[in-house]
């Protein structure tokens, strides 16, 4: 009680121009400091009740394409039980559901939509919830949570899901048809279709990480993800499924019940991986080895406005505070996230110094070294529970997989973790990346805390 009438006591003050915190220059409380960024422009455009939270956020196991757990499971198969699992563990009328927006990569547009659409049914949807594809490609999951965040600010609807999904089994990666003549006249143009691994041996080579240094990250990318599922890290977010493995040889089908991640390798080396040849380039640096995991897998994210989930007394898991989506040449995209977080953490209007946690993808090790590097993050905030090399990168599902591990580890370290941002390169160019709050580590009067200089109310009066 003391504190919520001290919080009280400082909003009065900040509200009041007269106020002794002016005159009396010792005072060290400014709103311009909060916490949450810039508290004062933030309150012109967003009552709290209107936040929009995260409420559940799941994901299957994720598993070798071709060759892992899901490789017999068709795509709608893969993404009806996380839809489920969002409706079922928050007791929420499906129905109340506005839309349904699923990150999408490699399968034709209106086939994946279909399916999509037939997951929805399977996991209990009435037909009256709408349902869209979203392909930003690597970005894609991350793309649909930031477009129903998006919708719920614009007061489309007060309900939605962002999901992801991919079947690298189904659908491998590749093109169809003849490139257009033009491409080759203009440059940028032709450096999107260069091989991914291609743009990855750019990067290494452009800005000098070495071999050593990219096998390094993957050796650490392994050991982190097989600690995490040893101490049951993941069991909160994973939502087992139950498919079928049929036997090559035989074309027996076998029952099996899927719940940890197929492409975890906790005895890796740097002295093995440095046995492996490089794939892209006859003297390059890129491998298997430090390279992500062609995966199957997908994730559903379910958000609502603040003032919804409070009146269906919802435990709050994360709250959506800003998106940012960039570009960048073509030849070095895994550049990606070097670029969308200060973009997306400035947004916030926070520095980096204050964000605690990043899942950033390891579409290669070369382009995760150096975005790590470049941006000066700490390596003990980044990836803390492995990343895509150990863990697997199903292209369309990345970016929900990559909410639902960064909120579950937020919620389990408390007060030790309040912002955490999530990004990944993107292919042809781009980055995208979004800043979350952990969900209990606010409220309406947010929290303000020691500053120096100045005593505007927002930073925008300088």
């Amino acid at each position: 009680m003391d504190k919520a009438i001290n919080r009280q006591k400082v909003l009065l003050q900040h509200l009041n121009p007269s106020s002794s915190i002016y005159a009396n220059e010792s005072s060290s409380l400014s709103a311009s400091a909060c916490l949450a960024g810039d508290s004062a422009a933030y309150h012109r455009t967003s009552a709290f009740g209107d936040d929009v939270v995260i409420v559940a956020a799941y994901r299957t196991p994720l598993c070798k394409a071709k060759r892992g757990g899901f490789k017999d499971t068709h795509a709608d198969d893969l993404l009806a039980p996380v839809l489920k699992a969002v409706i079922e563990k928050t007791n929420l009328n499906p129905s109340e559901v506005g839309d349904i927006i699923v990150g999408t990569v490699l399968a034709p547009g209106s086939q994946r939509a279909t399916e999509c659409r037939m997951a929805a049914f399977y996991a209990g949807f009435p037909d009256t919830v709408p349902i869209r594809t979203v392909n930003r490609q690597c970005s894609s999951g991350l793309q649909a949570v930031a477009d129903v965040a998006a919708a719920i600010k614009a007061g489309f609807y007060d309900i939605g899901i962002g999901a992801g999904l991919e079947s690298m089994t189904a659908t491998p990666m590749g093109w169809e048809g003849s490139v257009n003549p033009k491409a080759k006249l203009f440059e940028q143009a032709q450096n999107c279709l260069l091989p991914m691994g291609i743009t990855s041996e750019n990067v290494a080579q452009r800005f000098g990480v070495s071999r050593q240094e990219q096998d390094q990250a993957a050796v650490e990318s392994h050991r982190r993800a097989a600690a995490a599922t040893a101490a049951g890290r993941f069991k909160d977010e994973i939502v087992p499924v139950t498919t079928k493995i049929v036997d090559p040889k035989t074309g027996e089908e076998k029952s099996v019940t899927i719940s940890v991640d197929d492409g975890i390798r906790p005895n890796a080396s740097v002295a093995d991986l440095g046995k492996l040849k490089p794939v892209f380039k006859r003297d390059g640096t890129t491998t298997a080895g430090n390279s992500s995991q062609v995966t199957d897998g997908a994730g559903a994210v379910l958000l609502m406005k603040r003032s919804v989930a409070v009146q269906k007394g919802l435990p709050i898991l994360g709250v959506f505070r800003t998106f940012a989506a960039v570009g960048v040449d073509p030849a070095i995209m895994g550049v990606g996230p070097a670029a969308a977080i200060p973009a997306a953490v400035k947004a916030a209007g926070l520095e980096l110094d204050d964000i605690d946690l990043f899942e950033i993808n390891e579409a290669f090790a070369s382009q995760f070294v150096y975005c790590r590097n470049k941006l000066g993050l700490d390596p003990e905030k980044v990836n803390v529970n492995g990343g895509a090399m150990a863990i697997g990168h199903p292209l369309g599902a990345t970016g929900a997989r990559c909410v639902a591990t960064l909120l579950h580890e937020m919620k389990r370290r408390g007060k030790d973790s309040r912002f955490g941002v999530i990004s990944m390169c993107i292919g042809t160019g781009m980055g995208a990346a979004a800043v979350f709050e952990r969900g209990d580590s606010v409220d309406e009067l947010r929290n303000a805390r020691k500053t120096e200089g100045n005593r505007f109310l927002s930073k925008d009066a300088k």
